[in-house]
């Protein structure tokens, strides 16, 4: 997948042009929708389709008094699974200030004149964009009467009877209703990670585990679990602790995403690894000595093996 950094990077295509335009936060099932639909529409008509991302999120950018919404996820694990959709362009566009403040028609006006020629813009049917997202499906379609290219606006995709979004898969990953976002994102909810140092506690006590530094993702709540890990296209299992290490002096003021894998003997600090939850065992609790806390780790090693 060749990926473009900046709207100009446009004319570099054969066009004609599709675009699937979004933000994009976890790929689910909705978004999806827009990209299989603009690649299809681009298959039929001969022409090449590009999928338009945003990085960071528009919302680290725009409402940055508030705290920002955890993501689904980071924008190199969006870019992975966008991939993984067969997709063959893909264009991040750095969302600075300045590109917030650009009004809607001249966002499209950009679109227009680097993709030769634009043919269509495919996107979500509540998308908004442009400067205090004045742009919403009905401006788009506007916009394309004038400049010659179709719009086309995906509905709502709709799993068990609730409509699919970020927000509501967000809220189930926190809840620890891990099968309803896995229902709406069309695959189990993954987070990718860098592995970083730690006390090495784990290794003293001879259970070694991988800190992982998440980029920005929604964590479901605090407890272990088992797992699996996907490091260098290897799938390994093993047992995650998420919280605040109760039993450690003082305990950690952030939550830590600690993750063993079961018959790993090398250090993999500085990897990146996509953590895949399994099944939840228990929830974290303080224990009054070590020996007690390795006992208890043997016996989440124990059953987190026989999960399967």
């Amino acid at each position: 997948m060749r990926v473009l950094r900046a709207i100009p990077d446009l004319a570099e295509l054969s066009g004609p042009i599709f675009l699937a335009i979004g933000v994009f936060d976890g790929v689910h099932l909705g978004h999806q929708a827009v990209i299989s639909t603009s690649a299809r529409h681009a298959k039929t008509a001969g022409g090449t389709p590009v999928v338009v991302t945003f990085d960071p999120h528009p919302a680290r950018v725009l409402r940055p008094e508030k705290t920002p919404p955890r993501l689904l996820t980071a924008t190199e694990h969006k870019i992975a699974l966008i991939r993984d959709l067969g997709v063959e362009h893909l264009l991040v566009v750095n969302f600075d200030h300045g590109f917030a403040a650009t009004p809607p028609e001249e966002f499209v006006r950009q679109l227009v004149t680097h993709a030769r020629p634009l043919r269509e813009i495919c996107v979500g049917h509540e998308w908004s964009f442009g400067k205090n997202r004045a742009g919403n499906l009905m401006l788009l379609q506007k916009l394309g009467a004038e400049h010659h290219f179709d719009v086309v606006g995906i509905q709502p995709v709709m799993v068990n009877g609730m409509v699919v979004s970020s927000t509501e898969i967000r809220q189930a990953v926190e809840g620890g209703d891990l099968a309803k976002a896995a229902a709406m994102l069309g695959r189990d909810y993954t987070i990718v990670g860098t592995v970083e140092a730690g006390a090495q506690l784990g290794r003293k006590i001879g259970f070694p585990t991988a800190n992982l530094s998440a980029h920005s993702e929604q964590f479901p709540p605090n407890g272990v679990y088992a797992a699996e890990a996907k490091l260098n296209g290897a799938i390994l299992r093993g047992v995650v602790n998420l919280g605040h290490r109760p039993s450690v002096a003082g305990g950690e003021s952030k939550r830590l995403l600690e993750l063993h894998l079961f018959d790993l003997d090398r250090d993999i600090y500085g990897e990146e690894v996509e953590v895949r939850f399994t099944r939840y065992l228990r929830p974290e609790q303080k224990f009054d000595s070590l020996e007690e806390l390795k006992s208890q780790i043997a016996r989440d090693v124990q059953q987190a093996r026989s999960a399967g």
